[in-house]
């Protein structure tokens, strides 16, 4: 499922306008990234957590050269699925 249509069956459920249905998701999706650059976690009950994970820096290899490289250390959104959505998936 694409972003619209995701927005077209939120509309659907929500029985709102496309319009007003792509500003709550765009807003929703908003929020979501600025709690997570700011190092916060969004825990939505049922559904999941979106957390920042550290990555250490590690050693690689150029899959077109052979030569090791350094990847660097990094920050990397995670997203944990939460019990009723597991189930539901089941």
């Amino acid at each position: 499922m694409k972003k619209q249509d995701f927005i077209k069956a939120v509309a659907t459920a929500s029985s709102v306008s496309q319009d007003m249905a792509s500003k709550i998701v765009n807003s929703m999706i908003k929020v979501v990234t600025t709690s997570l650059k700011k190092g916060e976690e969004v825990n939505i009950t049922g559904f999941g957590v979106f957390k920042v994970s550290n990555r250490a820096k590690r050693n690689g290899v150029n899959p077109r050269t052979g030569a090791k490289i350094v990847i660097p250390a990094m920050k990397s959104p995670v997203f944990r699925a939460g019990k009723t959505l597991k189930e539901a998936v089941r």
